[in-house]
C-alpha cells in the first residue's frame, strides 16, 4: 500500500468548544504530555471514532504548536454518522486513535501572496494557513462564505484582520458567493486555495481558467454531486502481484468492493476518492483515475490509484497487493 499512515497516536480530548452553530473544535493532546509529530498548514488527521467509523478532520491551529492538535468538525445532519458521533458523544477525557498528520492541501511556502476562498467548515485548514502567513509576514487575503454569520467559525478572530478578510453570508447577500469577479483580481504571483462545499469548489474551478493550474489548490470535503455522472462501461481484471491472485471487477463494483468480498482487509475511509487512505501502487496497466486528490503529474505517471473509486482504462491492472 502507498499513502496509508502506519503511525498511530492515542490522544486525549482535552477540550471541546462550540465555535459556531453546528461547529465544534476538539483539542487533542498526548495523555503523558509528550510533544506531537509536527504538521504543516493544510494537514489533517485520520480519526478512528468509537462507532467504528474513520473520518478525516483538518488541523486548524498554528502549525508551530507541538503540544496539541485542534480539529474543527461541522455537523452534517445528512452525513454518514461521523460528525453526529463527534457532536453527541465526544467529550473531555475521550481517548481517540488518530493517524500522524497527513497533507494533501499544502501551502506553497515560496508564494509571494495567497488568496484563500473558504466555504462553511472549509475554513478549518485555511485558518492554519492564515496563521502561518502572519508568522512569515506573507501577504494574504481571505473570502469566507457561509449561510449566515452564526455558522461562521472563527468569525471574531478573523474579523480582527480588517480588510484582509471579506465575509459573504448568503442570508445577507441574497445568494451564494459569485467567485468570478474575485478570481479576476488574482495577481500573477498569487496562489489560490479553495476549501468548502463541492459547488463552491466547482465554481472556482470554472472561473480559474486564466490562472496557471499549479497556482490553484483545492481541498474537497465531499465528492461533487455529479461524481457518479462518469459512466462505467464493462468490467476488467486485476492481478494481485503479492497474493498471486486474479480477480474480475464487474461494472457495478469497485476494486475495493471486490477485494473485500474476497477476504482482503484493506485500509479505507471515505469511499469517494477524497482521502488517499486506500491508495495502492499500480505495477502495470493503465488506471482510469476518478479521485480528487492526485495531482496532474501523479495521474500521468499512473503509479498509484484510489481503489475505492478509480477503475481501469486497460483490460488488466496489476496491483501491488
Amino acid at each position: 500500500m502507498s499513502g496509508a499512515a502506519t503511525d498511530r497516536l492515542n490522544l486525549e480530548v482535552t477540550d471541546v468548544v462550540a465555535e459556531a452553530r453546528d461547529v465544534v473544535l476538539l483539542e487533542l493532546r498526548d495523555p503523558h504530555g509528550h510533544a506531537l509529530p509536527p504538521f504543516e498548514p493544510g494537514a489533517h488527521l485520520e480519526i478512528q471514532l468509537g462507532n467504528g467509523l474513520v473520518r478525516h478532520y483538518s488541523l486548524t491551529n498554528d502549525a508551530r504548536e507541538r503540544e496539541r492538535y485542534v480539529v474543527g468538525v461541522g455537523r452534517a445532519v445528512q452525513g454518514r454518522g461521523g460528525s453526529e458521533y463527534v457532536h453527541q458523544q465526544v467529550r473531555r477525557g475521550t481517548r481517540l486513535t488518530v493517524s500522524a498528520p497527513r497533507n494533501h492541501f499544502r501551502l506553497e511556502p515560496s508564494a509571494s501572496r495567497s488568496l484563500f476562498i473558504a466555504g462553511g467548515i472549509g475554513i478549518t485548514p485555511i485558518a492554519s494557513m492564515v496563521q502561518w502567513c502572519d508568522a512569515q509576514q506573507r501577504p494574504w487575503r481571505l473570502v469566507y462564505a457561509a449561510r449566515c454569520a452564526q455558522r461562521a467559525a472563527f468569525y471574531e478572530s478573523l474579523a480582527r484582520h480588517g480588510e484582509n478578510v471579506r465575509f459573504h453570508f448568503d442570508d445577507q447577500h441574497g445568494g451564494v458567493l459569485d467567485v468570478a469577479p474575485l478570481l479576476a483580481t488574482v495577481e500573477p504571483d498569487e496562489h489560490v486555495y479553495c476549501c468548502g462545499p463541492a459547488p463552491l469548489v466547482a465554481a472556482v474551478k470554472a472561473h480559474a481558467g486564466r490562472i496557471a493550474p499549479q497556482r490553484v489548490h483545492f481541498e474537497y470535503f465531499t465528492a461533487p454531486a455529479d461524481a457518479a455522472a462518469t459512466p462505467t462501461v464493462g468490467g476488467f481484471t486485476i492481478e494481485l502481484r503479492k497474493s498471486a491472485r486474479t480477480l474480475v471487477v464487474p461494472p457495478d463494483q469497485s476494486i475495493l468492493d471486490v477485494l473485500e468480498a474476497n477476504g482482503f482487509a484493506l485500509p479505507f475511509s471515505c469511499r469517494e476518492g477524497l482521502c488517499r487512505t486506500c491508495e495502492t501502487t499500480v505495477c502495470a496497466g493503465e488506471p482510469e483515475h476518478r479521485d480528487y486528490v492526485l495531482s496532474a503529474d501523479e495521474r500521468r505517471d499512473g503509479k498509484t490509484m484510489m481503489i475505492c473509486v478509480s477503475r481501469a482504462a486497460s483490460p488488466t491492472l496489476v496491483l501491488d497487493l
